[in-house]
């Protein structure tokens, strides 16, 4: 402290950089992280400061010879940890806390919440299900594709994420989540295999490295858009590589690659009442795995499910095609979310995360590497390039909401969450 009682540059600087790096291991993107230590410095008025922030490394320098440097490996989504930060940042600068000491501890706490064990799991079995029937999949596979996805999260936080690196716990939990489905298809528990192991993989999916890849790109931050999206291509293939080395494995013993099959929608599950409740409840189960407050899962879920009602009119009643379908339901979720941000005073991202994730190709990267492992070259041809047209749609999307004047949602006076 100083000698009129305030905190030293070296002290806010700490705090600062402790705000950042909460923000930068949980899924914020790049400029929120920038943005909220500017806020937190500023409000100190400590002088000449800086901040260059990569997708896993924050560089500090300041008065007094501050400098420090901090690699900051991401660890998976928890937006609620994201919005209590930002909250942090804005009380501050409203003169809630008594001291620099009180608001550092507060960091800290935030720093060790996390969503209970059974919620968690829970959220991954429903997921699991609403996006099985999404991708085409009967009620029984939905049925055991929860059970798969509870199984497969419970293998996540109590092998994989303690002991694993992020490629070997995505291989290991792709075969994982393979091999049940396997089994059960085995045994009569499912009928369409494909969606089976599509649906109970989706937990593993890199949805917020994906879309935060995105966000960075539209603001510029172009070394962690592209590191970020290179992030989530390759948890993609880790996953597939599971997958594949299951089949293989499974055909030396049974002397043939399984049958799977999944592209034919179940007739009951693929109407649009169905797909919007598979959607809405889906999303409810990955808003927990993403760490989202818990008082926002409904409007996160909103979202999604009328990003996933537009595609599907889009799609079925129009000739615009896939990708145009899926550019148009992006712009509406990227709308909707910024909407969201102001009405509910909450970071975009809550919104955007879950609302975007019935889009993201995750079923079509499947896809491509069992053509491949099958040597269906033309078919996995197409289903990559499929897969690329509505990663393309996405980012489209995304991009041009966020070039959208904040004056269009929010009054000057309020424009920073």
């Amino acid at each position: 402290m100083t000698n009129e009682g305030q905190p030293s540059a070296s002290e806010v600087l700490e705090t600062t950089s402790l705000a950042g790096h909460i923000l930068l291991e949980n899924g914020a993107e790049i400029a929120r992280v920038e943005e909220t230590m500017d806020r937190i410095s500023s409000h100190y008025d400590i002088g000449p400061r800086n901040f260059f922030v990569l997708s896993n490394g924050i560089f500090t320098t300041g008065h007094d010879n501050f400098a420090k440097v901090e690699f900051i490996p991401f660890k998976g989504a928890q937006l609620e940890r994201v919005v209590a930060v930002n909250q942090v940042s804005r009380d501050i600068c409203e003169g809630k806390y008594k001291s620099l000491g009180e608001a550092n501890e507060r960091l800290q706490q935030i720093r060790n919440t996390s969503k209970p064990r059974l919620e968690q799991v829970l959220g991954s079995a429903i997921g699991s299900a609403g996006f099985c029937v999404i991708f085409g999949g009967s009620l029984i596979d939905a049925a055991a594709s929860f059970v798969t996805g509870l199984l497969l999260w419970v293998f996540v936080l109590t092998v994989s994420a303690p002991y694993m690196t992020k490629l070997v716990g995505n291989i290991l939990g792709g075969a994982f989540g393979t091999l049940l489905c396997i089994l059960f298809h085995k045994i009569g528990f499912g009928g369409s295999l494909g969606n089976m192991i599509v649906g109970s993989l989706i937990p593993l999916i890199p949805g917020v490295p994906f879309i935060n890849g995105i966000r960075d790109l539209a603001n510029e931050d172009y070394i962690a858009g592209v590191t970020r999206l290179e992030d989530a291509l390759l948890v993609f293939f880790s996953i597939a590589l599971g997958v594949t080395i299951t089949f293989v494995a499974d055909s030396w013993i049974e002397g043939v690659m399984p049958l799977v099959n999944g592209n034919e929608p179940d007739a009951l599950t693929s109407s649009l009442l169905c797909q919007g409740s598979a959607a809405f409840l889906g999303t409810l189960g990955f808003a927990v795995l993403f760490g989202v407050p818990r008082r926002h899962y409904l409007p996160s879920a909103l979202c999604a499910t009328a990003g996933w009602t537009v595609y599907l009119l889009l799609s079925r009643f129009t000739d615009i095609g896939i990708g145009s379908s899926t550019f148009a339901a992006a712009l509406l979720v990227a709308l909707l979310s910024r909407m969201m941000a102001v009405w509910l005073k909450a970071p975009e991202t809550v919104f955007l995360i879950p609302g975007i994730f019935p889009m993201v190709p995750g079923g079509g990267i499947f896809w491509t590497a069992l053509y491949l492992v099958s040597a269906r070259m033309h078919d996995a041809m197409l289903s990559g390039w499929l897969s690329l047209k509505v990663t393309i749609a996405i980012v489209l999307g995304i991009i041009i909401i966020a070039q959208l004047p904040g004056s269009l949602f929010k009054k000057t006076a309020s424009r920073k969450q």
